[in-house]
């Protein structure tokens, strides 16, 4: 009967051990279930304000494209305008040039000439040219004429249609020369030299 006791009690010792470490492995495994059902939601948290933020930075970007698009369009519309306003410029008449370099006579004299004929029609200035005692008039004749061919060959321009814009006389080089005079002196002799530019436009109707 002793040992029957004896039996029975550490049977009963050993239940109430067994069923506590069955409870413990319960608690262990519902534990991670726990963790894991609190990790889920903070990750579906975390989506959310990925998506929110996507949605914020696609909202910004259309609105700059659209403040882009009006200004470009502004732009667009201020160039019209613009251009609209803007005048149409008149066309520049064609100038035709010529000159003439180190023409033997002295710049003061040929001025004279060149006065007389700046901003004359150019049969006039052939006329008045013609018939000058002077002895510039010669060579500027002679470079009026040649500037009016430089119109008709290289300018497809009527040459007696034509006006002188401008004339320009330049001093060029001296040519030193000396004259022998009484008691073996000698005197200086400066032969002066020109350069003539001539300008010609076409007429106004």
């Amino acid at each position: 009967m002793a040992d029957d006791k004896d039996k029975k009690a550490a049977k009963d010792t050993k239940k109430p051990a067994a069923k506590k470490e069955a409870k413990a492995k319960k608690a262990a495994a519902k534990k991670p279930a726990k963790k894991a059902e609190a990790k889920k939601p903070a990750a579906k948290k975390e989506s959310k304000k990925a998506e929110a933020k996507k949605e914020a930075k696609g909202k910004k970007e259309a609105k700059a494209a659209a403040k882009g698009k009006e200004k470009t369009g502004a732009r667009k519309t201020k160039g019209k305008k613009e251009a609209k306003k803007a005048p149409a410029k008149p066309a520049v008449p064609p100038v035709v040039k010529a000159s003439a370099r180190y023409v033997r006579i002295a710049p003061r004299k040929a001025r004279l000439i060149a006065d007389q004929v700046r901003g004359m029609h150019i049969e006039s200035a052939r006329a008045l040219l013609q018939f000058s005692p002077r002895g510039a008039a010669h060579p500027i004749h002679k470079l009026i004429n040649s500037a009016a061919a430089n119109a008709e060959n290289n300018h497809d321009l009527i040459g007696d249609e034509m006006r002188v814009a401008s004339i320009t006389v330049d001093e060029g080089p001296t040519l030193r020369r000396f004259r022998p005079r009484a008691m073996g002196r000698a005197t200086p002799i400066n032969k002066r030299t020109s350069h003539i530019r001539v300008a010609l436009t076409p007429v106004e109707d």
